[in-house]
């Protein structure tokens, strides 16, 4: 794999190491070729300037740095669609994909894949949802020195990745909600992650229930790797893991009680931050 450093990795979806003409005029115009337009992710204390960073250099449960996706926008090129259409859709004719579709009392779903009769009615039909890392805080600094050398100067660390609120409390309310609706259909539900992500949830949650790819069961998890491929990142298929809604409960209550500290291991954790934040003293 390419060699990847603790900052952002790719800015308006171009490698930032290979600063061009046509990487400039993308940033000048803050063009995001997922959604052929506009970047639509603002700054939030200047909303007319977008965020532009499509994935950042970090590593989960102790793996080496690799491409960390960010914003959910950066899963929509060819491969994770034609993925889909191999892995569940095979067999369907005049596929249609409709994005943000109401799911009433389940919030709305990113993507529903639809197969029209020669009548164009609904025939059948697949949903998906997106699900990207998110970031604790702000890896724009890097931006700003590199808007103006071409270069990340300064290594400031002022991100990090918030894995916990994004996959264990987001993305599995979601599968909950969702996936009892879609269950209640007799259907099922597709979450297109990171395989970093299920790293995370296989490290930090109780996964005993979900299991390779399941057809019966309601929700899925479709895994993708970020790939150095020549001249630009892509993403590779990983694995489909399946899941029931009591697997989802299971993972919503976190790691299993033989993975839980002890109580002397807590008090030497309490210990050792009273002490770097100098409310206790040390006794070395």
């Amino acid at each position: 794999m390419k060699k990847i450093d603790r900052t952002p990795i790719e800015y308006f979806c171009h490698d930032c190491g290979t600063f061009d003409a046509s990487f400039a005029l993308d940033v000048k115009q803050q063009f995001c070729k997922y959604v052929n337009g506009t970047c639509v992710k603002p700054r939030k204390s200047t909303p007319e300037i977008k965020v532009g960073i499509c994935t950042v250099g970090a590593s989960v449960v102790g793996k080496s740095l690799q491409p960390i996706i960010i914003c959910p926008q950066r899963f929509k090129e060819d491969q994770m669609f034609n993925t889909i259409r191999k892995k569940y859709l095979s067999d369907w004719n005049n596929v249609m994909w409709i994005p943000e579709v109401d799911m009433g009392v389940g919030g709305s779903v990113d993507y529903v894949a639809v197969e029209l009769d020669g009548n164009q009615q609904i025939k059948d039909f697949q949903c998906v949802e997106i699900q990207a890392a998110g970031t604790t805080g702000t890896p724009y600094p890097y931006i700003q020195d590199y808007l103006k050398y071409h270069d990340f100067i300064h290594n400031k660390h002022t991100f990090g990745i918030n894995w916990a609120n994004e996959f264990s409390k987001t993305m599995m309310q979601q599968a909950y909600k969702k996936g009892k609706i879609v269950q209640s259909w007799k259907k099922k539900i597709v979450f297109v992650i990171q395989d970093v992500a299920m790293d995370y949830l296989q490290c930090s949650s109780d996964c005993s229930k979900v299991t390779t790819y399941n057809k019966d069961y309601p929700v899925d998890f479709c895994t993708f790797s970020m790939k150095w491929k020549g001249n630009n990142w892509g993403l590779e298929h990983q694995n489909i893991y399946s899941t029931t809604i009591e697997g989802i409960e299971t993972i919503i209550g976190g790691a299993p009680e033989d993975r839980f500290p002890t109580i002397e291991e807590f008090k030497e954790k309490i210990m050792k931050k009273g002490i770097s934040d100098r409310l206790f003293k040390s006794n070395q």
